[in-house]
């Protein structure tokens, strides 16, 4: 049986297919646009799956919406009639694309299908999923675990924007939910938005600030802006909020209570936007906790299932973990809205009573494949295309591919790593990946500035080999999907001086903090990857000859991009980021590339290429 899974029209557009319920392939809009968070229908992505699968319109049993855009309307008018007269701008503006677009979204979905392949356009083959249980079952079907409580937390969907689901076997059902507009995704995007980011995206420079701060407005977010009880279900004040009836998330209440307007994009970041987003960023992990152990107290089930672009949140992830009420954690590695495609999928297949295979028990590894879903290229292909470029390279063995990138990176050189299937989500688990020696003091603020052109606070992952995290870092799980942190191991780190300890903001940046520098946070945590020989074996032999060049088994990790441009996908995407930064050598399949050999016609103004994220 052959299940399309599509999510479109919000954010990060995405397309999965599965035959007999195991994955065969998933990626991005983004990835073929390059248009970063592409929210329009996915061909490229549809395009694909169908390709990887050796499928046509034909072969496809179902095809699954991720959300029920009718349900979603009804959401949004009966908000905006609650509010009213408030709004009525918004409404305004909104009304004419919903009744024109969305609500009639049945007839444009068939007609995207169809302009692909007639036989897609039928309509007998397409359904629709509800937004939360599209998130639920893209993280509890592809789980190692025949049992698991599932939480999802979001901005929101139809109505809802927590949920708690129980999955035994073949089963999953929602059985609790809290529901719009009391969100703690919009919760933390009305900060995001207040610091100065973008909302959808900039979330996570928020988690990536808030080391630099204090909580020092925790209280004052509980006492004003959101009542948690012990089981941790909330309501948010809305009298502190725009984004019911208005175009931006908070109001002015919101600014007077926190100290002036929102920070503007070009403006400077100041301690106090630290000590706020530290603030949420707290208050985010208390909420989180509260859920999770309320939830297994009243179920008794041992193995979390997380998704929703909350459990994008590892900080927050971590502290689940090391509170210790789960025997295991499995986190969707595109928790977001690009997951709920491979959700509706899983979630058609197990309805549909003629699905063959039944969920196999406790699986080792999860289904995701390491995320490796997207596409590959062949030797051959790479060749022509780096041809056609005017790319001069040297084909070497695999051995020669190790062992050469391993001393690159050991002699400080940023790497660019494009080798085998695309990752599925927004992380680069060494598939498409920028690498660097995390021991180099000067690495993260190199590869930030020079490479990635964005902001000098920002952190860097470590990838570690598994069989060794637990000598680097205070963890000893798998933490495949960089969806974990973890605090480096304390005898790995360098004690500070009085002064150090004084530093405020970003000021303590510049502090070596550990053995490896480029990958310890400003609070001595990371963000980790576990590498598996089982599912990436040659990026799990690079680290291990790196280890054997350095005795260090670590390697910084970042996504294959620069600020504002989607992962790269191909090899020419690849080739265009290396002439446009400081990257000095690119390994693409067994292909070598060194920046000083190249055409210097080719190279291109990378910088400005791209709107910031």
């Amino acid at each position: 049986m052959l299940v399309l899974g599509v999510s479109a029209f919000y954010h990060d557009s995405a397309a999965a297919l599965l035959c007999d319920g195991q994955i065969v392939a998933a990626a991005q809009e983004e990835r073929f646009t390059r248009k970063k968070h592409d929210p329009d229908f996915p061909a490229n992505a549809i395009a694909y799956c169908l390709a990887e699968g050796k499928a046509d319109g034909r072969a496809i049993d179902r095809i699954v919406f991720y959300e029920k855009p009718f349900v979603k309307f009804e959401r949004l008018l009966e908000t905006y009639v609650a509010f009213a007269p408030k709004g009525f701008t918004s409404f305004r503006k909104a009304m004419p694309l919903w009744i024109g677009e969305k609500l009639f979204q049945r007839d444009l979905l068939l007609r995207e299908l169809k302009a692909l392949d007639p036989a897609l356009g039928d309509k007998a083959k397409l359904r629709f999923c509800e937004h939360h249980y599209s998130h639920a079952a893209s993280a509890y079907y592809p789980s190692p675990f025949a049992s698991a409580l599932v939480l999802t937390m979001d901005g929101v969907g139809e109505w809802a924007t927590t949920t708690m689901a129980i999955g035994q076997g073949d089963d999953l059902n929602i059985v609790k939910e809290i529901r719009f507009p009391h969100s703690l995704g919009l919760l933390y995007s009305a900060f995001t938005y207040y610091t100065g980011f973008k909302v959808n995206s900039g979330e996570y420079k928020v988690m990536g600030l808030a080391p630099y701060g204090e909580p020092k407005y925790a209280q004052a977010i509980f006492d004003h802006l959101i009542d948690v009880k012990e089981d941790g279900s909330f309501r948010l004040n809305l009298d502190y909020f725009s984004f019911c009836t208005g175009l931006t998330m908070t109001d002015a209440r919101f600014d007077a209570l926190f100290g002036g307007p929102p920070r503007r994009p070009d403006q400077w970041l100041e301690q106090r936007h630290m000590d706020l987003a530290a603030s949420i960023q707290a208050v985010t992990e208390e909420v989180v906790l509260r859920l999770c152990r309320a939830a297994q107290a009243e179920t008794g089930l041992k193995n979390l299932c997380l998704a929703g672009g909350v459990a994008l949140n590892c900080v927050a992830n971590g502290k689940v973990l090391r509170d210790g009420h789960f025997d295991e954690i499995f986190i969707q590695p595109a928790a977001g809205d690009a997951g709920g495609a491979l959700g509706a999928a899983f979630a058609a297949y197990y309805d549909d009573r003629r699905a063959a295979a039944r969920k196999s028990l406790l699986k080792r590894p999860d289904s995701m494949q390491g995320a490796y879903l997207g596409p590959a290229y062949a030797q051959a292909d790479i060749e022509q295309r780096l041809d056609k470029l005017g790319a001069k390279y040297e084909v070497v063995s695999e051995d020669a591919l190790i062992a050469q990138t391993a001393e690159a990176l050991a002699a400080g050189k940023a790497v660019g790593w494009h080798q085998g299937r695309m990752e599925f989500g927004p992380r680069a688990l060494g598939a498409r990946s920028i690498l660097g020696d995390p021991r180099s003091p000067t690495m993260q603020k190199a590869l930030n500035l020079k490479v990635k052109y964005r902001e000098s606070f920002r952190p860097f992952a470590p990838s570690v080999l598994r069989e060794r995290v637990a000598d680097w870092f205070e963890l000893d799980s798998d933490s495949p999907y960089m969806l974990l942190v973890a605090d480096v191991k304390a005898s790995r780190c360098r004690k500070m001086s009085a002064a150090e300890e004084a530093l405020f903001g970003i000021d303590k940046l510049n502090v070596l903090r550990s053995e490896i520098p480029a990958v310890t946070h400003v609070d001595f945590s990371a963000r980790i990857q576990t590498v598996h020989k089982e599912t990436n074996p040659r990026y799990h032999a690079l680290l291990s000859r790196f280890e054997e060049l350095t005795g260090c088994p670590v390697l910084v990790n970042t996504s294959f991009n620069v600020r504002g441009e989607p992962i790269v996908c191909t090899p020419e995407d690849a080739f265009a980021c290396f002439m446009g930064t400081e990257i000095e050598f690119l390994a693409i399949g067994n292909c070598i590339l060194h920046k000083e050999r190249q055409n210097k016609d080719l190279a291109r103004d990378y910088k400005h290429a791209f709107d910031p994220d």
